[in-house]
């Protein structure tokens, strides 16, 4: 994850006057400062795939794709990951809900952007076919310096794909770029700028595909922005706090997709 905040840099320097001489400068600085930075690495040993909840009780498929988010980077334990909080949550439910039996699986890779989740859906579609597909995507799209209408269009081929293949699909869009404390402003401003472009973007292209759209930024952000706990020692990824966070967030949408399902 070390190259995000470096290609945050760049996209946001593309985006203000050339001659604006102090600014770049500024932003060079952020840079060094940024690339100084040790960043979260996905844990080797954190296999995303599990069961959780009766085993008596309704099956429930749920697979997550996506960048960092879908696999857990900046914690260490399968169950402070979102699809870990996601399943608990659901094998748990609630008295309108009941338990399920949730198998959890991740087909997400870090640093992933939107072109790869073709990849990703042709392996999430591998074997028995899963009931609910989670997709976290955004940050690296943010950061590529390509249109967000580009990187929109690519998710939601991928939705659509997967809504075609009987999947039930909630997109959680770019979440709040400027809620990073890895960021010094004025990029993290920037950033958060180029974020929110990003999910408008995604929510349309996410909407018309079939799926369902969990704004991220708008849900969560403030609570990002207010509690440095939310995020990992390096101020970027989610914390255990974060993910039960965007976990909270999720989950009315997923339970009702899982419900949709049946």
């Amino acid at each position: 994850m070390a190259g995000l905040p470096e290609r945050l840099t760049r996209t946001a320097a593309t985006s203000l006057l050339a001659g604006a001489v102090g600014g770049v400068a500024l932003l060079a600085g952020e840079l060094l400062a940024a690339k100084a930075r040790r960043y979260a690495k996905p844990t080797m040993g954190l296999a995303l795939r599990t069961s959780m909840g009766p085993q008596n009780a309704p099956p429930l498929r749920l697979v997550l794709l996506g960048d960092s988010a879908a696999v857990g980077v900046g914690v260490e334990w399968l169950s402070d990951t979102v699809g870990g909080q996601l399943a608990r949550l659901l094998a748990d439910g609630s008295p309108d809900t009941g338990q399920r039996h949730v198998l959890l699986s991740s087909v997400g890779v870090a640093g992933s952007r939107s072109t790869d989740l073709a990849t990703q859906v042709a392996r999430s579609l591998l074997g028995d076919r899963p009931d609910v597909a989670v997709v976290l995507i955004g940050s690296y799209d943010a950061a590529s310096g390509r249109s967000p209408e580009d990187a929109a269009g690519h998710l939601g081929q991928a939705v659509r794909r997967l809504r075609s293949a009987g999947v039930q699909v909630v997109v959680g869009t770019c979440p709040d770029l400027g809620a990073s404390r890895s960021l010094a402003p004025p990029l993290r401003q920037i950033a958060g700028l180029v974020g929110r472009r990003l999910a408008k973007a995604q929510a349309k292209a996410v909407t018309e595909a079939g799926g369902v759209v969990v704004d991220l930024a708008g849900e969560t952000g403030a609570v990002f922005r207010a509690d440095s706990g939310t995020l990992c020692y390096d101020g970027f990824h989610p914390s255990a706090d974060g993910y039960r966070v965007w976990a909270h967030a999720l989950y009315p949408a997923v339970v009702k997709a899982a419900m949709t399902g049946v």
